[in-house]
């Protein structure tokens, strides 16, 4: 997994070229004022002459479902870590019983764990920030949860996590800058929010074993607080994020996604500001895949003009909400891109999605995909009542005939 510190790949090539370049006129020179010019009679070198072998492309076959070009990586994404009472008091109970005190969270999102194994790169979005390790802890309107939440992701493979959102500086400087630091501590990559303007201006890209992946996050707003500094938490302005996409292009990335914030609570379609933004960020170019977070619910997929935008991926973990049944419902997506050779353009030859809900007694994240890979973990109508209104509002804007498709981890294994 890549760091974001260091020269970027195109620097380091423009510098070897140059240095190998200076050396070759040197050597030159060097010969000529030394040897009085080339003899007449000199024979060339057979070894000058003999052409140099062509490398073999490099084949990356990736993570996922089978590979239709040279390579291939995939990404996936899932929706809020949203840590209510309910959910610490949860982990409470399962550290008793794993000896993971004083809090764990890894038996409830080990259902993820399938789909993380199934991918390339996992990236999770940490919804609030979070408190010491041992409190104390807040939760709705003012958040500032349990550290060990970001353990667990990390236990069971998340690799990154974007920190942009409405929340983000519930608990103020010291909250965010605690939050990446348990980030941090755990390896786990991040953007959307930054202890230092420094940090601000360096994209993230993650490294993959067949490409660079960058990803440029904002959120809408931050619930009416302002944060200390402005270069804090990046806030949904189009422009800008394709100014972050093109940075992190030049600084070596192959595919950049682009994650946006918005959206009204509890919808089932995306908002004016969500379709602007993402058709804006499709338009320049400069973006492989859009997603969303933050309405607490399943949005549709859109395949505009060739760009996948996914609007809004739901909550991966949350309390269960009496009133509103799909606050308690999440996807997660697989996109799968592939570069047919060596100079083509990365694109999506595959997108999956897996619809999941959450389930209490004990509380635990629950894949209710059709080939059920954590088996019947909800009740048998819960599962096909999810599943139903998931389908109808994924494939709302057309992604089923557009190619998308459920992820069905039986038919992962099966292809390889």
């Amino acid at each position: 997994m890549n760091g974001r510190s260091g020269p970027a790949p195109r620097t380091i090539r423009l510098l070897a070229a140059l240095v190998m370049a200076t050396s070759l006129v040197l050597t030159a020179c060097t010969a000529t004022q030394e040897g009085g010019g080339e003899s007449p009679s000199a024979a060339p070198s057979s070894a000058a002459a003999a052409p140099s072998p062509t490398p073999e492309p490099s084949v990356t076959a990736g993570t996922g479902p089978d590979c239709p070009g040279l390579r291939c990586t995939s990404v996936m994404l899932a929706g809020d870590l949203l840590v209510h009472p309910q959910l610490w008091d949860q982990a409470r109970a399962d550290a008793a019983a794993t000896g993971n005190m004083p809090l764990d969270f890894v038996p409830l999102l080990e259902g993820m764990r399938t789909y993380v194994d199934g991918s390339d790169l996992a990236v999770c979005h940490m919804e609030t920030p979070v408190a010491e390790a041992d409190g104390p802890y807040a939760g709705y309107p003012m958040f500032n949860v349990p550290p060990q939440i970001l353990t667990g992701a990390a236990a069971v493979g998340y690799q990154a996590c974007t920190t942009a959102s409405n929340h983000t500086v519930d608990a103020g400087t010291e909250g965010l800058n605690r939050t990446l630091a348990v980030l941090d501590s755990l390896g786990l990559e991040h953007t959307g929010s930054y202890a230092t303007e420094a940090e601000s201006r360096i994209p993230l890209i993650m490294d993959t074993s067949g490409a660079r992946i960058g990803i440029i996050e904002a959120t809408y707003g931050l619930n009416g607080l302002e944060a200390e500094y402005p270069w804090q938490v990046d806030l949904i302005d189009a422009e800008d994020m394709i100014a972050r996409a093109q940075a992190a292009r030049e600084q070596g990335a192959d595919i950049v996604l682009g994650a946006v914030h918005a959206g009204d609570e509890y919808a089932s379609m995306p908002n004016s500001q969500q379709i602007e933004t993402a058709h804006a960020l499709a338009d320049s170019g400069q973006f492989d895949l859009i997603y969303g977070h933050h309405t607490h619910s399943v949005l549709p997929i859109e395949n505009y003009n060739g760009t996948w935008i996914v609007y809004g991926l739901g909550n991966a973990v949350t309390e269960l909400s009496p009133w509103y049944a799909v606050n308690n419902e999440g996807l997660i997506v697989r996109a799968q891109f592939v570069q047919e050779d060596d100079a083509a353009d990365w694109r999506v030859s595959d997108l999956a999605w897996a619809p999941s809900v959450i389930v209490r007694d004990p509380y635990r994240w629950c894949s209710v995909a059709a080939d059920l890979p954590q088996g019947a973990c909800a009740s048998e109508a819960q599962q096909a009542e999810v599943r139903q209104r998931t389908i109808s509002v994924v494939e709302a804007m057309g992604a089923g005939q557009d190619g998308a498709r459920e992820w069905l981890v039986s038919e992962d294994v099966s292809s390889r």
